[in-house]
């Protein structure tokens, strides 16, 4: 795209800037919309596979027994059917979202919803400071959209024998991390087994994302909030932020951290 370059407060030069893109997303079941979300046409698939987990619609790939990418004027529609048993799951999770209004979320009980308590993890394995430094050291060089565009946000699972095996990028850190758990669905990678990373900071529906696959580490760039480190304690996980090349700062599950870890935030 053009783009005026200004520098030191005057017009320096006439230049481009490569943006990506974002397009409506809808999220459907048996041509139904359950969501629209706006996000980076890109691993759709993935993105609709690990929505459809992360939201507790299926507990695994092979569940979804279709999945249709379709192109409409005003965006894509993601086309998922599903068999009686995950239908039934949908019919009870849009029953407890829907407001007296039919708005979506509203009423008391799609707050409780919009803060449920996510499942407990399982333990994992410890990990070392060198480890995690490595894993987020390996994260940026795989960022290529965010290399060209400095707008995107990624999610990356790294595993102890082979490095980070996969990495997802979006306009959306929550989309990220659904592409990221779709991936890991779709390729029989076991979250359990290594560390969730992330390039932002983490919310509480991070927190919630990563349980829902068996994310027993997070370790993310930015700081959490106090909302996710009293979640992510309560589903019994790891959570380590504001990792950066000088270390980072573990905020809960400091037992699967190795001895020489890092700084144990207070």
């Amino acid at each position: 795209m053009p783009a005026g370059v200004w520098r030191h407060g005057s017009r320096a030069a006439d230049g481009t800037r490569d943006l990506p893109e974002e397009t409506a997303l809808a999220l459907t079941f048996q041509r139904e919309t359950y969501a629209v979300m706006m996000g980076t046409p890109a691993d759709l698939e993935d993105f609709a596979v690990g929505f459809a987990i992360t939201e507790g619609i299926v507990a695994e790939a092979r569940e979804i027994a279709a999945l249709d990418v379709l192109e409409h004027a005003d965006g894509i529609e993601l086309r998922m059917e599903l068999p009686p048993a995950a239908l039934d799951r949908l019919t009870a999770r849009r029953r407890r979202l829907a407001g007296p209004t039919g708005c979506g979320l509203c009423g008391i009980d799609s707050l409780t919803e919009a803060v449920r308590r996510p499942r407990r993890v399982g333990p994992g394995q410890r990990v070392g400071a060198a480890e995690i430094a490595a894993a987020m050291a390996g994260m940026e060089p795989l960022q290529r959209l965010n290399r060209a565009t400095h707008a995107v946000h990624a999610a990356a699972f790294w595993h102890s024998a082979e490095g980070i095996v996969a990495l997802r990028e979006d306009v959306g850190r929550h989309n990220a991390l659904d592409k990221l758990a779709g991936a890991l669905a779709r390729a029989g990678h076991d979250a359990a087994d290594g560390l969730v990373l992330l390039s932002s900071r983490v919310s509480i529906e991070m927190v919630q994302k990563a349980a829902a696959i068996g994310a027993p580490v997070l370790v993310a760039v930015s700081a959490p909030t106090a909302h996710a480190v009293r979640l992510a304690e309560a589903a019994g996980m790891t959570l380590v932020a504001v990792a950066r090349q000088d270390g980072f700062e573990v905020f809960c599950g400091a037992e699967r951290i190795g001895a020489e870890a890092a700084h144990v935030a207070g």
